[in-house]
């Protein structure tokens, strides 16, 4: 019996071919403890927000240097249980970056009241004391000042000045966890901060969001308003041997968090302190290799704190060869998956109707800069090969 051997099929081909190098900008690391903690969880037959939460809560503002914790279902919702809480609504103006994720603007409304864009530092992509104080009027309530992609703005200056204007700070420190600034962690004496979990934060629950305040009515406020209003949680009322008659005290939300996520999130804390540790190394082996690039301006520490490196961008300025969606597709041509850098939300459709004052670092940083790949998967040669792309567009 005779065989006719077929020509190969190009997916045959495509399947023996060596798999082309990839390099991704950002992995979040999940291993064995994060799926046995989510496990366990499931076995416990509790799974909506309950103990693994109240115990999220408690480490993480330890860990943040707050007095409370308040867990919720994202950043998102956190920024605007932040703003009901400080009693902001219609008529109001709330200052915020542009050079942020559209959720920042997006929650001020939320709460009816109207975001103000103001002007960034170049260095760090922050609101600064003089970028605020340009757009303020009469009608400011309050700011939201971001720590962009993990780089502290300064809390001194800043919180100063808001006590001094009479309107509230909130802090989106949605890219901050593991960050300094002058010597304590961000979060520490913040008045108000929103964090972020989503998976391309350094800990991640899937989704997920807390809110941290040093006082504990603001506290107890907050947990109501994450659970419809209730005067007393869910998991109370059931841990109870009494029957309980809940009461609803104001107009709330369902901003729960379960206890699946919050006990990947327990575990996902225990490895903060590890994954800054070498996101840090990374970012200074990035600068090192970066260093004899001209027009490659990579981002650093502020002098007053310490970055977690949850993003490393870098700002290209004239003195380089190529534009930055230039450099984005050829990075993609070589396997690399880097971004575009922060977004500037008063560009976006959404914010079509905002006619903000001149906004020239925004627009140049949106512009002009790209986030490189770093995470804990991300080797030394992987490092040579970004920057090597760099290195032969510089050459032209």
């Amino acid at each position: 019996m005779s065989t006719t051997s077929q020509p190969a099929s190009p997916a045959d081909v495509r399947a023996a071919e060596p798999q082309a190098r990839r390099i991704p900008v950002m992995i979040p690391l999940l291993g064995e403890e994060e799926a046995e903690a989510a496990a366990d969880a499931v076995r416990s037959g509790w799974v909506a927000q309950g103990p693994r939460v109240a115990r999220f809560e408690r480490e993480f503002a330890a860990v943040v240097g707050a007095g409370h914790g308040v867990a919720v279902s994202s950043c998102t919702t956190a920024l605007h249980l932040a703003l009901v809480v400080l009693d902001v609504g219609p008529g109001d103006e709330v200052i915020v970056p542009s050079l942020s994720f559209i959720a920042t603007a997006n929650a001020v409304r939320y709460v009816g009241a109207t975001p103000v864009f103001a002007d960034v530092d170049l260095a760090t992509g922050n609101l600064t004391v003089e970028t605020v104080d340009a757009v303020r009027t009469p009608r400011t309530r309050a700011v939201i000042a971001v720590h962009q992609g993990g780089v502290p703005f300064d809390v001194a200056a800043l919180r100063r000045a808001a006590d001094g204007w009479g309107v509230g700070l909130v802090e989106d420190a949605a890219c901050a966890a593991g960050s300094t600034a002058y010597g304590q962690p961000v979060g520490a004496g913040a008045h108000i901060a929103a964090w972020s979990f989503h998976p391309r934060k350094i800990i991640t629950t899937g989704e997920g969001g807390m809110v941290t305040v040093d006082d504990v009515d603001l506290a107890a406020r907050l947990r109501r308003l994450r659970e419809h209003g209730m005067n007393i949680s869910a998991a109370d009322r059931h841990a109870s041997a009494q029957p309980v008659l809940e009461a609803y005290l104001e107009t709330a939300y369902n901003y729960r968090m379960t206890d699946i996520q919050a006990a990947v999130g327990i575990v996902q804390l225990g490895r903060l302190a590890g994954l800054v540790a070498q996101r840090r190394a990374l970012a200074a082996r990035y600068q090192q290799m970066l260093a004899d690039i001209d027009g490659v301006l990579p981002v650093r520490d502020p002098a007053y704190g310490r970055t977690n490196y949850q993003s490393f961008w870098v700002l290209l300025t004239p003195a380089f060869r190529a534009g930055r969606d230039e450099v984005l597709a050829e990075l993609a041509r070589q396997g690399v998956s880097a971004r575009r850098g922060i977004m500037a939300a008063h560009l976006e459709p959404a914010y079509a109707d905002v006619r903000p004052a001149p906004l020239p670092v925004t627009e140049r940083l949106t512009r002009d800069s790209l986030i490189l790949p770093l995470h804990h998967a991300l080797t030394e040669e992987d490092q040579h090969h970004v920057v090597g792309v760099l290195h032969a567009l510089a050459r032209g």
